[in-house]
């Protein structure tokens, strides 16, 4: 409307919550680009926002790991230091040295698109395949990837439960941090921490996404050390 209040068959909506419209086929034509952009112009809350969809691209995540750029938007010299302890190696395929390398070591590397969820990250040998594959077509295909530093975690004795039986096997676990955020334009109404996420899978898979079946909800245990 021209409020900017998006009406379905007469009626209001205050929150549009996006269930779909993270993958390239939520988009089979034009139709479903308008029907986005009208969501997003709308004064309806997005959740989430285009913005914020955005922020959480890999390649979003390469940008704020190079030099200078989380100065634009921490002050803390400390603060920044210890982010940037968190950091993993990330790259763009314009690197020729890091795709150099890649292809020499894959096994050192993720191949990582701009994609959500498990299953679409290309690990070890298949990192060195399509590589080459993408120096050998010459397309801009490449620019849907970046490169990041393999991560090799802890591994821990664990017992796990799958359909009523249960096995002992070597684990990783990864604990997520939930976030709370609303803003409204420039002004940011809220911005807490507000939980966590610990998963747990076999050390063994690549995968670890809960809803595909790669790794199961877990709890955090802290102990003195």
């Amino acid at each position: 409307l021209p409020d900017g209040t998006l009406s379905v068959n007469g009626q209001a909506v205050a929150v549009i919550y996006f269930r779909a419209g993270y993958t390239p086929v939520d988009y089979p034509s034009e139709s479903e680009w308008r029907a986005r952009l009208l969501m997003e112009q709308s004064s309806a809350v997005k959740c989430p926002s285009i913005s914020y969809h955005l922020v959480g691209t890999k390649k979003i995540q390469q940008e704020l790991a190079k030099p200078g750029v989380l100065e634009r938007f921490l002050e803390n010299k400390d603060d920044i230091a210890k982010m940037r302890e968190c950091f993993a190696g990330l790259w763009s395929l314009d690197d020729s040295d890091i795709v150099r390398k890649a292809i020499e070591r894959p096994e050192l590397f993720v191949m990582k698109p701009q994609r959500e969820g498990g299953g679409n990250n290309i690990y070890g040998e298949a990192v060195r395949d399509t590589l080459i594959k993408l120096q050998k077509t010459g397309s801009q295909e490449d620019a849907a990837y970046i490169l990041m530093q393999r991560i090799f975690p802890n591994t821990s004795a664990a017992v796990l439960m799958r359909n009523g039986c249960w096995h002992k096997d070597h684990a990783v676990s990864e604990l997520g941090i939930f976030g709370t955020y609303l803003r409204n334009k420039d002004r940011v109404v809220v911005n807490n921490q507000s939980g966590y996420l610990m998963r747990t899978k076999i050390s063994s898979s690549d995968e670890g996404g809960v809803a595909a079946g790669f790794a199961v909800i877990d709890s955090v245990y802290l102990t003195l050390m």
